[in-house]
C-alpha cells in the first residue's frame, strides 16, 4: 500500500509539473498570436506536390531513446503554387514511400494564403478558413490547454489542502 501511495504521489507531481509547463506555453503562445487584422487574405491557390525530402526534427519522445537520439528524420512533401506566385506549403508524410506516392499522384490541393505584411511572411490554411477563423481556432486551442492545466493545478492544490487539513486534525 505504501508503494502505491508513493507512485501516486510521484505521478501527481509529474502531472503538476507538466500542467504548469503547458499552462506557461499556452499563455506564451496566446500572446504570440498576431491579431486577425494583421493578416492579409491573398485568396485560394492551388498547390501541386513536387518533391519529398527527409528533414531532421527534434525528437520529442521521452526516455533513453530521446536522450540518445536528440533528432529524428521525418519526410515532408513539398507543394508549390501552380500559378507561379512563389507560395509553398509542406505536409508531413508518414513514410518516404507514402510521400512519393503523393508526389507521383500529383493531386492538387487548394489552400488559402494569408500574409503578414509586417513580418514579410505567410501561412496557408484550409480554403474555407479566414484570418478571423484561423486566429479564433488558435485561441480556442490554447485557451482549452490553459483551462485543462489550470484545472489540474487547482485540483492538486485542493487535494493537497484536504490532506494537510486531515493530518492537522489527526495530530
Amino acid at each position: 500500500m505504501e508503494k502505491l501511495k508513493s507512485i501516486i504521489f510521484v505521478a501527481g507531481v509529474m502531472l503538476l509539473i507538466l500542467s504548469a509547463t503547458m499552462g506557461y506555453i499556452s499563455i506564451k503562445s496566446l500572446t504570440a498570436i498576431p491579431p486577425a487584422g494583421s493578416y492579409e487574405d491573398k485568396g485560394v491557390y492551388t498547390f501541386s506536390p513536387y518533391k519529398v525530402l527527409p528533414v531532421q526534427v527534434q525528437n520529442t519522445g521521452s526516455g533513453r531513446n530521446s536522450r540518445m537520439n536528440p533528432t529524428k528524420t521525418v519526410y515532408m512533401v513539398y507543394y508549390q503554387d501552380v500559378s507561379g506566385s512563389g507560395y509553398q506549403w509542406t505536409e508531413r508524410a508518414i513514410t518516404r514511400e507514402l510521400g512519393q506516392e503523393i508526389v507521383n499522384a500529383g493531386t492538387a490541393v487548394e489552400r488559402r494564403v494569408l500574409t503578414i505584411p509586417a513580418d514579410n511572411s505567410y501561412i496557408t490554411t484550409e480554403p474555407d478558413q479566414t484570418a478571423d477563423s484561423y486566429t479564433a481556432g488558435l485561441q480556442q486551442k490554447y485557451i482549452a490547454i490553459l483551462i485543462l492545466s489550470g484545472s489540474y493545478i487547482l485540483l492538486y492544490a485542493v487535494i493537497f489542502w484536504l490532506i494537510w487539513l486531515r493530518k492537522r486534525k489527526a495530530a
